[in-house]
């Protein structure tokens, strides 16, 4: 993503990242470029659904927890089961 903000940079032109609100977020709080992060009512509403420590936006902002390891998201893996395809 560096290499993305770079260019967004060099152009002069600011980044706006699409989908998956609670996996940009930690991304964007790297680039300088960044305009805005789109949150989609239906993309949380997944992410919410299939995963603990997803991010609530707090006056209009997201900001990543930091007391989480990784991205800060867990599976919860009953959820998840539901939805398992099974191939063969």
């Amino acid at each position: 993503m560096l290499r993305v903000d770079g260019l967004a940079k060099a152009h002069q032109v600011p980044f706006s990242a699409h989908c998956a609100p609670a996996i940009s977020a930690h991304v964007c709080c790297a680039m300088e470029t960044v305009h805005h992060i789109e949150y989609f009512h239906d993309h949380v509403r997944v992410e919410k659904s299939l995963f603990d420590g997803t991010l609530e936006p707090d006056g209009g902002f997201l900001e990543p927890d930091s007391s989480r390891p990784g991205l800060g998201l867990e599976l919860k893996r009953e959820e998840a089961a539901r939805y398992e395809v099974h191939v063969g």
